[in-house]
């Protein structure tokens, strides 16, 4: 059925098609019924216009101006050679609303006019005998009715069709644009985390260069210092090599060379210190560990960090006078998990997406790209129960 209906659609002419026949059937018969019963032939002229106007009602869609024009010389050819109205003349309804809903504007007043002068012209061409004046002109009235109706409808549909129209072009536009911020969005947050992650790998190639010296100068002296130092400089410089597979494909351009010394950025340990700041500006904060804590790889507690870091921003800034918050650090065998939940209002989930830590992060879209970068997954989205929840898996073996 669904198949059949959309084929319809796709093809007007063909519905318009069959109602003008219906219409011509229709015509037919009431002419052959009135010369049954008056006992004399119709006027033959009947049967050009009865054609005529189902011609209109098959082409109304396909040629509207042409069918308008068509169906008003048509009426003229009536009064003209004194044709009365019969069932066919239902067409110049059809045609006026046509022209209002999809014809040109020149159309659109055209048929308005045409209609609103169609049975004034019917009443003058073919008065009531047995009517006074004044009923006359009250028929007329309500003969009026059906085409200025006819002609209200289509314009109707015309004007909606406008609306909808600009409110598709509207929402493309600012889906357009939307896409356009995430994009921006996107590369700024990866340039950012170019940015510390080249911080994280240069400060363990420092580390690497200090233990190298370190054992080259107790190489002959302390041997088990020697291989000590250098069992380190192997690790710290496979946690390097792990940082830099990340790094690629994260296009960093235009930015300022750096200078100075390179420091580490944030992890897991000063966690501690990020809540009590929170709870200092005011947001109760739980904050639990779970499992053995362990040294972690630089980018998984960087990541950690800054998850932690952007969901409690956004929680003190959405979620209320009354919000408090908890953050659950679980040590896994093979990875580490963040739970952080407020039982806050919540954000929408727009403005939590464009809302970044200290107004310069990009809220779920930094998230999501930082977790990416370590190989993790992320989980965020409204509490059943009211608030927002964030939940983050971050492997700890190297995402190649």
């Amino acid at each position: 059925m669904q198949r059949l209906y959309d084929f319809l659609r796709r093809h007007p002419t063909w519905v318009d098609g069959f109602w003008a026949l219906v219409l011509l059937g229709v015509s037919g018969l009431g002419l052959v019924s009135m010369s049954e019963a008056n006992g004399y032939d119709p006027n033959i002229a009947a049967v050009p216009v009865a054609i005529g106007l189902s011609l209109v009602v098959a082409l109304r869609r396909r040629w509207t101006e042409q069918m308008l024009v068509l169906a008003a010389v048509i009426g003229v050819f009536q009064l003209v050679l004194d044709v009365g109205t019969m069932p066919a003349n239902f067409a110049m309804l059809v045609v006026i609303y046509t022209a209002a809903a999809d014809g040109e504007k020149w159309a659109s007043r055209f048929a308005l006019i045409g209609g609103l002068a169609a049975a004034p012209l019917s009443m003058m061409r073919w008065p009531s005998e047995n009517t006074s004046v004044f009923g006359n002109v009250l028929f007329t009235m309500f003969q009026i009715v059906p085409f200025a109706l006819a002609w209200v409808l289509g314009d109707s549909i015309r004007t909606r069709r406008a609306y909808l129209a600009q409110l598709e072009e509207r929402a493309d536009r600012l889906e357009k644009e939307r896409e356009a911020q995430s994009k921006v969005a996107v590369a700024a947050e990866r340039a950012r985390i170019a940015r510390e992650l080249h911080d994280v790998v240069a400060h363990n190639v420092s580390v690497m260069v200090v233990q190298a010296d370190g054992a080259a100068y107790v190489l002959d002296t302390a041997p088990d210092q020697a291989k000590k130092a250098l069992e380190t400089i192997s690790g710290t410089g496979r946690q390097a090599l792990a940082e830099m597979r990340r790094l690629l494909g994260v296009l960093r351009t235009g930015e300022p060379e750096e200078s100075g010394e390179y420091v580490p950025q944030p992890d897991v340990e000063q966690l501690d210190e990020l809540i009590e700041q929170v709870r200092t500006a005011g947001l109760p904060v739980d904050f639990k560990v779970e499992g053995t804590p362990r040294p972690l790889p630089s980018g998984v507690e960087l990541t950690a960090y800054r998850i932690v870091q952007e969901a409690l921003t956004n929680t003190r800034k959405h979620g209320g006078e009354n919000a408090g918050a908890s953050v659950r650090l679980v040590y896994f065998d093979d990875g580490l998990g963040l739970l952080v939940e407020d039982d806050g209002k919540g954000a929408p989930h727009e403005l939590y997406e464009d809302g970044g830590a200290d107004g310069s992060g990009h809220g779920l879209i930094g998230m999501r790209e930082r977790v990416g970068m370590v190989g993790g997954t992320l989980d965020a989205g409204p509490r059943p129960g009211g608030g927002f929840r964030i939940s983050a898996l971050l492997p700890l073996k190297p995402a190649h």
